[in-house]
């Protein structure tokens, strides 16, 4: 049985336990003493009556606050973690001592021989595994972790190569052998693909510390499971292709691709070659995003861009998956689900007869609403800290810092950019940065101060034009709330006709803002 005695750290209270023990004449067949206060025994079993009278007898000793059975001594634990460890590890492993003989090998490695009693343990490991000199190694004078490719039984492996090191009494480092892990050309594929996909994975890689943006990815991870058109709506530079791209990866279709297309950077002949392909009078066939997608997602930025042509083709391809190449008739049939986003107001778009009111239902069955990064300020010194350090490793500068006031300057910017412009701002900032502490000083945005709020340095335009554009954009936002004129002229504390004919200036009603 074993006995874990709980006790304090004084000099001789070991002595006085293990009195004990020679007095009853118990057999001690092991002893471990840990810094934590407690001492293990492994005796032979007692009968009920003898452990009666004996455990408190061990309580009584001066400086024992318990005494309890335990059913296994810490080093049986380790013994057996180590050695489960062994058995199951994956990958061949090999331990080997000083002169390079081999003293253990797992299940892996006896795999790769073809039988479980292969004559192993004892042989020079050079004997199995060939292409590195392990002898020279370690007589060498400095011992150092080693990185080789190596063959073991004809088959290619890439072997890390680690020296065990002991520390002897005088706290010398002492070499005591070495261990070997092998990972074969299948293993390395496997796992880079792991990290690769690691490295995608969408939702990990989006800065959710704000409630706005907690929320946002709550609802889109529900939406990525589903395969209705989905219509991400924000300002320019809030990362809407970084959550159309997250949702796809969470998607069962993660495993087909991903293409995308800005609907604004072509003309309207390239844009319609770019999506749907084109057949060339030679007959050579240029296969469009919508055919490479297939069974994948097709992303289209900027939706809100895209010509009246190219809405109805779209149009076709969600109803029933169907579409032509340019100057050709053949019929062809995808399989997608098409993700747009968009920094326009669409219904105004339907509205002025510039967005087909069709399409836009047709796109908008799952919305999300991306929030401007001034609307979720929780979020803008992790994304700053990350976008530092991002950019200080491509250049070698690590340990990146912001000054107390710089951090002040960043979270209350209003970053009209968004989460592009403190991207680029800050990329900026690293690479002229001498030190390693960034400051105000060192961003280079326009002037701005919280009582005054900023002004770009490029504006255009007059100030009437400025007001009228603040009003609509002010009166767009209070419309769902005060929809009648009566009820938004008592908020504003104007008259019915002056609002009822600032709703009819700006386009403002039930068909164009949503309610």
């Amino acid at each position: 049985m074993r006995l874990e005695i709980v006790c304090q750290d004084r000099v001789g209270i070991a002595q006085e336990v293990l009195g004990i023990f020679v007095e009853r004449a118990i057999d001690l067949r092991g002893i471990e003493l840990k810094h934590s206060g407690k001492i293990f025994v492994n005796i032979p079993d007692l009968d009920f009556t003898e452990l009666q009278s004996f455990m408190p007898q061990l309580r009584l000793i001066e400086g024992v606050t318990d005494v309890k059975t335990t059913p296994f001594m810490p080093s049986e634990r380790e013994t057996n973690e180590l050695a489960t460890l062994i058995k199951t590890f994956p990958d061949p492993f090999v331990s080997i001592d000083v002169k390079g003989n081999i003293l253990l090998v797992n299940n892996a490695a006896k795999a790769i021989i073809g039988y479980e009693n292969a004559p192993f343990t004892g042989e020079h490991v050079s004997t199995w595994l060939k292409g590195f000199n392990f002898t020279r190694w370690l007589e060498g004078d400095e011992v150092l972790a080693q990185t080789r490719r190596l063959k073991f039984q004809d088959e290619d492996f890439v072997a890390d190569i680690l020296p065990i090191h002991v520390t002897d009494e005088t706290d010398k480092q002492v070499l005591a052998g070495a261990m070997l892990i092998l990972k074969s050309e299948a293993r390395l594929g496997q796992q880079i693909n792991a990290f690769k996909q690691s490295n995608d994975s969408g939702f990990s890689h989006i800065q959710a510390s704000s409630s706005a943006m907690r929320k946002v990815i709550r609802e889109a991870k529900r939406m990525a499971q589903l395969d209705s058109s989905l219509l991400i709506m924000g300002e320019t530079g809030t990362g809407k292709e970084l959550l159309a791209r997250a949702c796809h990866i969470a998607s069962n279709r993660a495993e087909h691709p991903f293409m995308t297309l800005n609907c604004a950077s072509l003309p309207d002949e390239a844009a319609e070659s770019e999506l749907f392909g084109r057949v060339s009078g030679e007959g050579a066939i240029k296969r469009g995003i919508f055919e490479i997608a297939d069974g994948g997602t097709v992303f289209l930025d900027e939706i809100g861009e895209m010509s009246p042509k190219l809405q109805t083709k779209l149009l076709r391809v969600i109803q029933d998956g169907s579409f032509r190449r340019v100057d050709d008739e053949q019929e062809l049939t995808v399989n997608v689900r098409i993700i747009c986003a968009t920094n326009k107001d669409l219904l105004s778009l339907v509205a002025s007869g510039d967005f087909r009111e069709d399409l836009y239902y047709r796109l908008n069955v799952l919305g999300l609403n991306l929030p401007a990064l001034r609307e979720r300020r929780a979020d803008i010194l992790p994304l700053a800290e990350f976008f530092i350090a991002k950019s200080g490793q491509k250049i070698g500068k690590y340990n990146l810092t912001f000054s107390e006031s710089c951090r002040d300057f960043i979270e209350h910017y209003p970053w009209p950019g968004n989460v592009r412009q403190l991207e680029n701002v800050l990329i900026r900032a690293v690479s002229l940065l001498e030190g390693d502490v960034i400051s105000t000083a060192h961003l280079q945005l326009p002037a701005y101060t919280r009582e005054r709020g900023y002004l770009e340095e490029d504006f255009e335009g007059t100030l009437d034009e400025a007001v009228k554009s603040f009003e609509a954009d002010l009166l767009r936002k209070l419309y769902p709330a005060y929809p009648s004129t009566r009820q938004l002229a008592k908020k504003l504390g104007l008259s019915h006709t002056a609002i009822a004919n600032k709703l009819r200036e700006y386009n403002i009603n039930k068909k164009t803002v949503k309610i």
